[in-house]
């Protein structure tokens, strides 16, 4: 073990921490065997070929590293070949290279030095080396180190050297490592080792190591570095580093370098990737550097660099790549047992044991061997090796000895270091650290290294000092800070060493505690702490929440030297908690009370009346008077504004309004700040009643009715409290009560109803109000009118082809108004429904009818319209029939020509007229000539006509005529002549659009194509698919003069194909390609597997079907069901990949998932189902289902809620609502008078999670009546009904403005009076 470092007092008082000196002479020192139990191997520890070497085993000082608890860790100076074998298997998570050592725990006794750890038996590596010599104390010491739960932290000091040679055995079995979760479960990246040498430096005297000292972070960025680590050659290997991203906006940048310069982004390929995620749930930035198949140039120092906006993080880690040697994971002592069979090598291994060991892939307990001889025999003298076999029970010794021979070589020396830099120095913040190295050659051109970054000499500062003694060079760091923190290194020529320094802080502690604070509210309150060092970082809580200290907080923190305040200067109630400062060395706390100051009421509220407009004020007294309060009115908060006034006045509290409304009724109240004590009083608004006549907008107050109609006048009234309302008609009181003139009165206004207006109810209505407030009156006067009696009987006086002309005479009565205009009427005579002829009314008693159908009779009308209404209408006159010739024919054309004949097309009349079309009449002439000849002495009635017995070559003109019972047309004449001569046409395949591209068509449809071509004369027309014969059972083709149909009566996929067209006209020829493709439903996916279950997530992997429908697949759905329910739900639609995540399931559940293709015809028929379902667990819990007997839902229909008579307004929608609840589900059938409604359009019916709802649009009282709603399913049925009643309606002047016949109207008056004689 190296001597603790030599404390010497400084001019300026630094304490100084140097390395251990390697000129001091080494005393005898006992033996000390190291044991470490790993867990299972994955890879053989490698010890073959290999001298021992000293170990060290150092004490380090006890630090916190930021975790909730110190993790100990074992520490192992010298050996370098055997530590990193045995630190590869042996450990949890290894500490950063940039990391301080983890605190251990230390008990001396005066007993021999024994190290125990609590842990399971594990397969044991066994390195037994000489360590250096301890300072001699008095007594030998014991080690004992007990913590299950945790990575064991076991330190060994040496006794002094006695006499005999005891044996120390240090046995550390750490819990085999964790896996990593973002790992693939394919790889497993070894972690790397631990620093083997720590430097304690002069921080802390040994009595006090077992003292926890506070350590801040590393890293203002990283917390987890890249740690290093070895391979061999074509191994893979892993680095991480972590960013935690609570505070940050974005992605920090990072950087991978190897030496100085070398940046590995641009050598990303086949042997180095990197790969960046980020974990949401955690909030944690993971960056990977991955090294696949690495060579021996690979080894190296590399460098992580992580930037911030204004921050930044480095770390460097070492890379070592080894040769690939013989793995020794067996039993040595069962390999070099004698063989049966005499050979010359018997006395080499036996291989056949080897190879049967290989092949056991978990060793059983029994045979894991619990010593490594070959690390006993390497350390031990030759006389001890037949004691050493014989007690291992090893037969061959000849033949472990000439092994043995074999590994041993010469340790390769440096050139350039006689003694190099320990690997890791740990002082003090503040103090003073040493770094010394003892060189070879003392020419040789030293240079220091911070980081990567060489320190140079700085003639104004004095933190980095270089000294020379002899051959040492040394390194002095001054005042060492955070900053200082870091990876150095010392090069000497070509060869280079390296170190860790890491700088210690010590904790702040509580010299003095917070005192407990009882007071009241409004008081200010001072908590006052002192800690043990000036500008420390303590944090403020409240029942163990920190507090906020932000701009718009109460709380308020100071802090003067050593001593910190919070500030609370208006205290509240809810500031009664324990509050507690927080720092690195420990806590404090005190109780904090507030209570409320007792509150006494001088004088309370009172309740008031206030008549509406006049000012309100309340007031109050009480004490103490510095308390303020809130106003209430029917527990609202009632703010100040324009018209309401809070004033506070030492102990007078007011409320006032200046103008006091019917809303400022209520009960106040007023609450004083904090306290539960509340003052309350009610407050009356009153107001004398009135009538608004204004607001009705008649002249001179006179309602006027039409005879017949209903009459409702609302007049709106006033007054608080409600005023009683009575009407009056002379001497007679209007009840509510009445059948058919009656009164409402309701809280804003009163009607006065009279459902059939007579000539009777004119006259004189009075309306009387009274309440507390006083008395008020009015009176509006009823004037009852009708409408005129019907005109005379009209007369048709000429007719047209589509018109006539049409007189009348005024009617004898005009109900008392003037005749403003006339409506005029038609219809069919064989029909009965009259269609309005003009909206604007007609001043004049005549009128002409257009627009009608030649050849029907009709018949016309007349209403008369006064100021009342419309009145009844006229006579119908007697019946007339308009007649008109047809028009001319349209489009002639030319349709072929021969020698001696020439054929003429065209269509018929646009217009025909009432006498139908008899036929065409077809005439020409020779050219230059005015003798039109007819050709078709009878007439034809097709629109294609070929005149023959022509002369050769000769120029001629055409004309048509349509013939009637009315005549002839005027005639349709071609406008250029025709010559009587064939001419040859080249064919053209005219294909149409749609056909330009591939025509598609589901499997089972027609497919029906029409080609056309032009060509003469008639062309020859053929057909091939794929080049062959177009099979005539499969598909039908039929061929005309000028197109060639290809059908298919129910289409197969086999029709599929591209079908070539040709077209031949003598020695000309045109060609065309018509592509069909026939599609169908796609199969099923295959291989549906469930690949991953994690959380709430599962994800899911498929292969596209088989049959994808001679159709590209467009997408999949996917759907998943409960295993208890399997009812099936869908997840997405629509979706393209072949494999998916679908999250957001729930825990405890076990889902089955099924999965449909999709392409251009829709999904498949069958979804192919995962066999395995996927039970969703939460993490670190076991859920037992219990088992449960399925419950039986089935009941009869049962309605929740009823239908309710309801009131409904004619021309507005209304809707009736009922729930029903029933299993299974019910059918629904909705009634009205007792008939079902079906597919009636004024009616929709919904039903929605057992609601059910009718809409009837637009009611009329036609629609009033009795609905019921009738629920039936297999267990039973269920009936609610309801009473419908449609108020307004239209009146008779509405009626006949929509155009509603007379005798309907009459219908639709008389059921109003039928439904309306019950109610009264």
């Amino acid at each position: 073990m190296p001597e603790p470092t030599k404390k010497d007092e400084m001019s300026n008082g630094e304490k100084e921490s140097v390395a251990p000196d390697s000129s001091e002479a080494p005393m005898p020192t006992p033996e000390i065997s190291l044991e470490v139990s790993p867990p299972p191997p994955e890879q053989p520890v490698e010890t073959e070929g290999k001298d021992p070497q000293p170990i060290e085993v150092i004490k380090p000082e006890p630090v916190e590293n930021g975790s909730k608890e110190p993790e100990p860790e074992a520490v192992v100076v010298g050996a370098k070949e055997q530590v990193e074998s045995v630190n590869s298997e042996v450990k949890e998570e290894a500490p950063s290279p940039c990391s301080p050592p983890p605190p251990a725990t230390v008990k001396e006794e005066a007993e021999p030095v024994v190290t125990e750890v609590n842990q399971p038996p594990e397969p044991v590596v066994t390195v037994v080396t000489p360590p250096p010599p301890p300072p001699p104390p008095p007594e030998p010491v014991v080690t004992e180190v007990t913590q299950p739960p945790e990575p064991v932290v076991t330190v060994v000091t040496p006794p002094p050297p006695p006499p005999p040679e005891p044996v120390v055995t240090v046995q550390v079995t750490p819990p085999p490592p964790p896996a990593d979760k973002d790992d693939d479960g394919t790889t497993n990246t070894p972690s790397p080792p631990p620093p083997p040498v720590w430097s304690l430096g002069e921080g802390q005297a040994p009595e006090d190591l077992d003292k926890p000292v506070d350590t801040p972070p590393l890293s203002s960025l990283l917390i987890e570095r890249p740690q290093g680590g070895s391979i061999t050659v074509g191994g893979d290997i892993s680095f991480v580093a972590k960013v935690e991203a609570q505070d940050l906006l974005r992605k920090p940048t990072i950087k991978w370098f190897k030496g100085k310069w070398m940046d590995l982004a641009s050598k990303t390929g086949k042997h180095l990737q990197l790969k960046e995620t980020f974990d949401r749930r955690t909030k944690i930035h993971t960056f990977e550097m991955h090294i696949i198949k690495a060579k021996d140039n690979y080894a190296g120092n590399y460098r992580c660099e992580v930037t911030y906006k204004d921050k930044f993080d480095s770390c460097s880690f070492d890379l070592e790549v080894k040769e690939l040697e013989q793995s020794q994971s067996v039993d040595i002592r069962s390999a070099f047992k004698r063989s049966s069979e005499g050979h010359e090598d018997a006395g080499d291994l036996d291989f056949s044991g080897l190879l049967k060991h290989r092949n056991q892939r978990e060793p059983k307990q029994d045979e894991t061997p619990e010593v490594d001889v070959w690390e006993i025999l390497k350390s031990a003298r030759p006389d001890q090796y037949e004691k050493i076999a014989f007690e291992y029970g090893i037969t061959d010794l000849r033949g472990l000895l000439k092994r043995l021979k074999k590994t041993k070589k010469e340790e390769k020396k440096s050139e350039a270091f006689a003694k190099k830099l320990d690997p890791a120095y740990q002082v003090d913040k503040g103090g003073k650290i040493r770094l010394v190295v003892d060189l070879a050659d003392p020419t040789v051109e030293l240079k220091w290294y911070k980081n990567g970054q060489e320190i140079r000499p700085t003639p104004n500062q004095r933190k980095f000092i270089f000294e020379q003694k002899g051959t040492q060079r040394i390194l002095v760091i001054n005042n060492c800070g955070l900053n200082d923190d870091a990876a150095y290194s010392v090069a000497a020529g070509e060869e280079k060493c390296t170190t860790e320094l890491f700088v210690k802080e010590l904790p702040v502690k509580i010299t003095k505690e917070i005192e407990a604070v009882k007071t009241t509210v409004n008081e200010r309150i001072e908590l006052e702490c002192e800690v043990s060092e000036e500008g420390a970082q303590v944090k403020w809580c409240k029942n163990g929440v920190e507090v906020p200290t932000g701009p718009r907080s109460r709380y308020r923190v100071k802090s003067e030297g050593l001593k910190h305040w919070l500030i609370i200067d208006d205290a509240s109630k809810e500031d009664t908690g324990t509050f507690s400062l927080m720092a690195s060395g420990g806590t404090s706390e005190a109780k904090v009370q507030v209570e409320l100051k007792p509150l006494k009421i001088i004088q309370d509220l009172q309740d008031m009346t206030v008549l509406l407009g006049q000012p309100l004020k309340m007031h109050c007294e009480i004490f103490p008077g510095n308390v303020p309060g809130r106003w209430y009115r029917n527990g609202q908060l009632i703010q100040s504004n324009d018209r309401i006034n809070i004033l506070q006045r030492a102990k007078n509290h007011r409320l006032e309004i200046v103008n006091s409304t019917i809303h400022d009724a209520g009960d106040y109240t007023f609450v004083p700040e904090g306290y539960t004590q509340s003052l309350c009083a009610k407050v009356h608004i009153v107001d004398p009643p009135r009538v608004h006549l204004e607001s009705l907008n008649f002249p001179d107050n006179t309602v006027t009715i039409v005879a017949g109609n209903k009459l409702r006048v609302e007049i709106p009234i006033s007054g608080e409290p409600a005023p009683r309302v009575v009407w009056m008609k002379g001497e007679r009181v209007i009840l509510d009560s009445g059948h058919r003139v009656r009164a409402e009165t309701f809280s804003d206004y009163t009607s006065l109803t009279i459902d059939i207006a007579e000539k009777e109810d004119t006259g004189n209505y009075k309306i009387v109000l009274q309440n507390e407030a006083g008395e008020a009156g009015a009176s509006i006067k009823v004037k009852v009118v009708d409408i005129p009696d019907p005109p005379e009987v009209p007369l048709v006086t000429e007719v047209g082809g589509d018109w006539c002309s049409m007189t009348w005479e005024p009617p004898i009565y005009d109900g008392g108004s003037p005749i403003l205009g006339y409506f005029i009427e038609r219809k069919k005579k064989q029909s009965s429904r009259w269609m309005r002829l003009n909206f604007d009314l007609n001043k004049e008693t005549t009128f002409e009818p257009k627009k009608m159908i030649e050849g029907v009779p009709y018949e016309v009308r007349v209403f008369a319209v006064n100021a009342i209404g419309v009145s009844k209408p006229s006579e119908p006159s007697k019946a007339f029939v308009p007649l008109a010739v047809t028009s001319e024919p349209t489009m002639l054309v030319v349709d072929d020509v021969t020698d001696t004949t020439v054929t003429m097309k065209w269509r018929p009349p646009e217009t025909i007229g009432a006498a139908g079309l008899d036929g065409y009449l077809v005439e020409y002439c020779i050219e230059g000539s005015d003798d039109w000849r007819v050709t078709n002495k009878e007439l034809t009635e097709k629109t294609k006509y070929t005149i023959t017995g022509l002369p050769p070559e000769a120029k001629i003109l055409v004309r048509v005529r349509a013939i009637n019972a009315a005549g002839a047309s005027t005639p349709r004449t071609l406008q250029h002549s025709i010559l009587v001569k064939e001419v040859i046409e080249p064919p053209k395949i005219r294909i149409p659009r749609h056909l330009k591209q591939t025509y598609t068509r589901k499997v089972g449809e027609a497919v029906n194509l029409v080609i056309p071509f032009m060509g003469k004369p008639r062309p020859k027309v053929s057909w091939l698919k794929e080049g062959q014969t177009v099979d005539p059972t499969q598909v039908t083709i039929r061929n005309t003069d000028c197109d060639s149909i290809i059908f298919i009566r129910k289409a197969e996929r086999k029709h599929s194909g591209k079908y070539d067209m040709k077209v031949e006209v003598e020695n000309h020829v045109d060609t065309a390609i018509i592509d069909i493709q026939i599609v169908d439903l796609p199969g099923p996916p295959q291989c549906v597997k469930i690949d991953e279950v994690w959380g709430g997530n599962v994800a899911l992997d498929w292969t596209p079907p088989k049959d994808n429908g001679n159709a590209a697949i467009t997408g999949y759905t996917i759907q998943k069901a409960d295993k208890k329910t399997m009812e099936w739900y869908t997840c997405i639609e629509h979706y393209h990949r072949t494999c998916i995540t679908i999250t957001e399931l729930v825990v405890g559940n076990e889902y089955f998932f099924r999965i449909y293709s999709e392409n251009m015809v829709g999904l498949s028929e069958g979804a192919t189902q995962t066999k395995d379902s996927a039970l969703i667990v939460k993490e670190g819990m076991q859920l037992k289902n219990p088992e449960y007997i399925d419950h039986d839902f089935k009941e009869p229909p049962k309605f929740t809620q009823p239908l309710i008579n309801t009131f409904a307004i004619a021309g507005y929608n209304a809707t009736l609502n009922c729930s029903v609840r029933a299993n299974p589900r019910p059918k629904v059938i909705w009634m009205k008078n007792k008939i079902a409604i079906i597919d009636d359009p004024r009616y929709r019916m919904f039903s929605n999670q057992g609601v059910c709802t009718l809409e009837i649009r637009k009611p009329s009282p036609y629609d009033g009546g009795m609905y019921s709603c009738k629920a039936i399913n297999d267990l039973g049925d269920a009936l609610v009904e309801c009473k419908l009643e449609v108020k307004g309606g239209f009146t008779f002047s509405e009626l006949m403005q929509r155009g509603v016949p007379l005798h309907l109207i009459d219908k639709y008056m008389s059921e109003t009076k039928v439904v309306e004689q019950p109610e009264k």
